[in-house]
């Protein structure tokens, strides 16, 4: 690990880690101002009413991942995963703090726009670290340069060895791309 990803992964885990302790210590406001966002996802989408209908819960939940997910970035275990929860957890905060925050004076509004765009921010931050790989290829590169490999030295195999190379390799393609591509 460079010394940049010792110190910045730690660094923007801090500030995550503070506001989800902040939301669980206060999961009955959190709740509340959740509430709004569960309820339009649940007519939105019927089929998670049920997870949305309990907000206390979700509020503990979504607070408790997020302590979890930025825990894991900042000491730098499973911090792809780590950051790819810390995106949803994140978004779904900013969401419902540009909702619940006060707009009717111009200072509340300008406010409500700067606590906007450091949410904004932040989402950017954990975009980038789900997607370092450590300064090592990602499974997306490897198994692409597994099957290039593999198709120069099917050149040198006989017809049925090399048909069964290329359906093993169209197999390899399919799953990397069911895996890669949600």
């Amino acid at each position: 690990m460079t010394i940049v990803r010792f110190v910045a992964r730690p660094m923007l885990a801090s500030s995550l880690i503070a506001s989800g302790v902040a939301r669980l210590k206060n999961s009955a406001n959190t709740a509340e101002q959740l509430r709004p966002v569960l309820d339009r996802a649940g007519k939105t989408v019927p089929s998670v009413k049920p997870a949305t209908s309990n907000a206390p819960m979700v509020a503990k939940v979504v607070s408790g991942t997020q302590i979890g997910a930025a825990s894991l970035l900042a000491i730098g275990k499973l911090s792809r995963v780590a950051a790819a929860l810390l995106v949803g957890t994140s978004a779904l905060n900013a969401i419902v703090e540009y909702r619940s925050a006060a707009h009717s004076t111009k200072e509340e509004k300008a406010q409500r726009r700067d606590q906007l765009l450091k949410n904004i921010s932040l989402i950017g931050a954990v975009l980038l670290a789900s997607v370092d790989t450590n300064g090592r290829p990602g499974l997306a590169w490897r198994a692409e340069h597994f099957a290039q490999d593999t198709r120069k030295n099917a050149k040198s195999l006989s017809k049925d060895a090399r048909k069964q190379l290329e359906k093993a390799d169209k197999g390899v393609r399919s799953t990397a791309s069911d895996v890669f591509s949600s």
